[in-house]
């Protein structure tokens, strides 16, 4: 997997975990950011550059098992941060409590791997990965990851907001 890929996936990863979510109706906290990232139009939102700001530090369960044959096994669980999101192109913004959430997430020995999202998760995929697109995901959401990094989604059970359309309006 390459470098970039690596990070990309790790940084999502890290994203999907902890960005735990619930509704569309609260403001994030008024004080700094305990994170902020940038995607450029194309990349996380067809149309606009999407700015996304992560607030507060819930509490967060992080372990890491071995499985059999070389297979890594990681659980993230806790309440996460609160997000806004933001389109710099018209400065709509939208905003979302913490909330409860588990990511398995299972590496295996050639790279690719599988996640497995549970609660209240924003993926993004990247055009490589047959996207843009930023959704938030309540219930479960499973995600392919090829050994060079591209995410496939597979089986999703509860509901789908597409983030991008919800900042488009």
């Amino acid at each position: 997997m390459s470098t970039a890929r690596t990070k990309r996936t790790t940084g999502l990863a890290s994203l999907a975990s902890l960005a735990l979510l619930l509704a569309l109706v609260a403001p994030a906290a008024a004080a700094e950011p305990a994170f902020e990232m940038d995607f450029p139009a194309g990349l996380a939102c067809a149309d606009f550059d999407l700015h996304v700001a992560g607030y507060g530090d819930g509490p967060q369960v992080a372990r890491e098992f071995t499985g059999r044959g070389g297979t890594v096994l990681y659980l993230s669980a806790g309440t996460g941060y609160e997000l806004t999101f933001t389109n710099t192109l018209t400065g709509a913004t939208l905003s979302t409590r913490s909330n409860g959430a588990v990511n398995w997430t299972t590496v295996y020995p050639d790279g690719s791997g599988k996640m497995t999202l549970m609660g209240h998760n924003v993926v993004i995929l990247f055009p490589a990965d047959g996207g843009p697109s930023t959704t938030l995901y309540v219930g479960r959401a499973v995600i392919g990851i090829a050994a060079d990094g591209t995410w496939t989604l597979g089986k999703v059970a509860g509901t789908a907001t597409d983030l991008c359309a919800a900042l488009s309006s």
